[in-house]
């Protein structure tokens, strides 16, 4: 096993200074497998990542969890990136970048007219609720997937603690969100009818908004998605897409553009559009997004220059490479090399997600000691790996080939493993930390 020592006294320093050890749950060492997984890097560059103690690794796991869609330490993202800084990030007067970005964003969405901006995936989508709250004058939000860590969403588990499974972590605990919000979201399932009209039964009068992801590990039904604008329509509400995970996996825009036969009223976008660096985007129709002036929505760091100048050169770069269709032959080709390492070693296996941002589980009461060990023996094999892969523009074909040849063999010894019943002995870690499932 690689030498961790520098990694493994990081750790410890971050269990006792952050609560959790990380501001991510994706990113915390126990969804791996604490004691085995570095954790911490020094340099990321292309689809490497070198860790604290200089081990260098294929990433072929959670790609930066989605955001960094071209690969690490980009040259074009970067060069643009260091050129603004030598000009200056913040200051008294607002940047022009962000009028270019708007521009570019409204014309990726012709159906869109107007852009406010913030810097993280759910402070995006608490301002894209707030503005259709205030938009329509009402308070229920019906929604479908995963949206983040805001109260607004975690809400849904006020009124009952079983609301969320099978969109988060299954009895998710809203701990801190006010009492008073019990009510105010109400869950729904992708592709279910039924489910969906008892969520606009419940609403009523006071649906403001439905919020949806364009897909995870379902695809839309189309008459499910006309189902749905007719009764937004109908109910004079908002429909919003959150394109956070997403968007720039299908086209150098929304996901929704070559998913639906649908638009919807917003639009909200972060991890990819920026390649890494901070950015988020709430796109929209005028005359919803025209209602953020009727409440209030402002923040000083919304306004420097990093953000927009990213965003921009990562979206120019993206649709000059077609970086998309990249991304989904890299993913197609993981998720059958999963299916057919499997099938040689005689392993039950699950494998979903949209091809770009796949994962896999081998459905075994032993999957949490299974996932550590695999991630173990990639990791002496010189992968970062685990049960998810999000595909960059930095990988090759020689990435994923030499990837899945290490996958085969691992699994072969998954199932000799299994069969020996001697897990708990060649486990070197603790076993992974389950129940970050997301679902629609």
């Amino acid at each position: 096993m690689n030498k961790l020592h520098k990694c493994m006294a990081m750790q410890s320093r971050a269990e006792n200074r952050i609560p959790g050890m990380t501001q991510l749950l994706s990113k915390r060492p126990d969804r791996f497998s604490r004691g085995v997984w570095p954790g911490y890097f020094q340099k990321a560059q292309g689809c490497h990542i070198w860790d604290l103690d200089g081990n260098r690794y294929l990433d072929m796991s959670i790609g930066g969890v989605g955001a960094t869609v071209l690969g690490y330490a980009d040259p074009d993202v970067d060069g643009a990136v260091r050129e603004a800084i030598a000009n200056g990030v913040a200051c008294s007067l607002n940047c022009p970048e962000e009028i270019e970005l708007a521009d570019l964003l409204c014309d990726l969405h012709p159906w869109a007219d107007k852009v406010r901006y913030s810097r993280s995936g759910g402070e995006a989508m608490t301002m894209a609720v707030r503005i259709a709250r205030a938009h329509t004058r009402r308070s229920k939000i019906a929604f479908c997937g995963y949206h983040g860590w805001h109260d607004w969403y975690l809400a849904a588990n006020l009124k009952d603690d079983r609301s969320l499974n099978g969109h988060l972590i299954n009895g998710l605990d809203p701990c801190g969100v006010p009492r008073e919000l019990a009510g105010t979201a109400v869950p729904f399932h992708m592709n279910s009818i039924e489910d969906f009209m008892d969520a606009i039964h419940y609403c009523g009068d006071d649906l403001a908004a439905v919020v949806m992801e364009p897909l995870r590990n379902i695809e839309p039904d189309p008459e499910f998605m006309r189902i749905i604008r007719n009764a937004v329509d109908k109910a004079d509400a908002v429909l919003i897409m959150d394109e956070i995970s997403a968007g720039l996996r299908y086209n150098t825009g929304g996901a929704h553009m070559v998913m639906h036969p649908v638009e919807p009223d917003m639009a909200v976008f972060s991890k990819a559009l920026g390649n890494g660096y901070a950015i988020s985007a709430v796109i929209g129709r005028k005359e919803v997004m025209d209602s953020a002036q009727n409440t209030f929505i402002s923040s000083t760091n919304w306004t420097e220059r990093i953000g927009p100048v990213a965003a921009l050169a990562t979206l120019r770069k993206h649709a000059e490479k077609k970086v998309y269709e990249h991304l989904i032959a890299m993913g197609k080709a993981v998720q059958l090399g999963w299916l057919d390492a499997a099938k040689q070693a005689g392993l039950p296996i699950d494998v979903g997600g949209m091809k770009p941002m796949s994962h896999f589980k081998i459905t075994v009461p032993e999957w949490p000691k299974v996932k550590a060990y695999f991630v173990q023996e990639m990791l002496k094999k010189g992968f970062l790996a685990s049960d998810l892969f999000y595909s960059m523009y930095a990988h090759s074909s020689a990435d994923v080939e030499s990837y899945l040849t290490a996958v085969e063999e691992v699994f072969q010894n998954i199932a000799v493993v299994l069969s020996n019943g001697n897990i708990d002995k060649v486990i070197e870690g603790n076993p992974a930390m389950m129940g970050f499932e997301r679902l629609n």
